[in-house]
């Protein structure tokens, strides 16, 4: 069984994905924006005081880790 996902703010998982190489390339409104070199997809975080237990895998998941490694980086 995946590991349970903490309960993070928008600001919070950033600084997770950022740790792990991605940058913010832009806001656009709520929603925070970020790439990767030599990643397609790209991460539209909210910036939300709680983003949901869903989003969070789902962004996770297309940032090509499993839960297991996101939080191993946090």
């Amino acid at each position: 069984m995946s590991p349970s996902l903490p309960v993070l703010s928008g600001r919070e998982v950033v600084r997770v994905f950022q740790s792990l190489g991605w940058q913010v390339a832009r806001q656009s409104g709520s929603h925070i924006i970020m790439v990767k070199d030599g990643e397609i997809s790209t991460l539209s975080v909210p910036e939300h005081r709680e983003v949901a237990k869903g989003t969070l895998r789902a962004l996770i998941r297309a940032s090509g880790l499993t839960v297991a490694e996101f939080i191993e980086a946090m």
